[in-house]
């Protein structure tokens, strides 16, 4: 058998295409202005993919909830619904107050194997994910949870979901230094024996 061969493949958005992400402010400050939900998400959404010999083993999507993306989802949730006065601020101040929790990314994963695409079983999982902050600490995840809300409910929010790929929330601690005047990048990073992916949120 032939033996397996370690590859980390680091990218940013539209990693195929070989297009650079454009750089996010790595603040927990609430944004002064809201810009466009679309654009917002674009923003804070990375892409890599992972190849073997012969085919494609994954390929991993993720959008970090930073407070800029909270604040820009809170307000483009509340202008779908229709929600004015008292009904949109409070949808507002839930969001603001998710900021001072867990650190939390939407992490969408398509996998050649199906059966290897189970970060939802933890420890047991074929992958192992970890944040790594600007001081190079690798925090492991809370949880990771698969996100069973309808596919089209998921791509509404992150339409970097793709056919085949599945959904899930990953919860990091706050003792992670990710956001603040200091840091300069942030990376996801998840690997296998079948080699590894990670993927950088880069401050200007």
């Amino acid at each position: 058998m032939k033996p397996a061969t370690f590859l980390f493949v680091i990218a940013g958005l539209a990693a195929a295409c070989g297009a650079t992400a454009r750089p996010v402010r790595l603040t927990e400050d609430w944004p002064a202005t809201i810009r466009d939900y679309g654009v917002v998400v674009d923003d804070w959404t990375r892409r890599a993919q992972l190849r073997g010999d012969y085919q494609e083993v994954c390929e991993l999507v993720v959008t970090l909830k930073s407070p800029e993306w909270r604040a820009s989802h809170a307000v483009h949730e509340a202008e779908i619904r229709g929600l004015t006065g008292d009904a949109r601020e409070q949808v507002i101040a839930q969001a603001r107050a998710e900021v001072a929790g867990p650190f939390e990314l939407e992490v969408m994963v398509t996998t050649w194997d199906r059966r290897e695409n189970d970060l939802d079983r933890g420890k047991n999982s074929v992958w192992r994910v970890a944040l790594i902050d600007e001081k190079g600490q690798e925090i492991l995840p809370l949880e990771i949870a698969k996100d069973r809300r309808p596919a089209f409910v998921v791509r509404a929010e992150f339409p970097g979901l793709g056919e085949f790929a599945t959904p899930y929330v990953a919860r990091f601690p706050r003792e992670a230094a990710v956001f603040g005047p200091a840091a300069k990048q942030v990376r996801l990073r998840m690997s296998s024996t079948r080699g590894g992916l990670e993927v950088v949120w880069v401050a200007p």
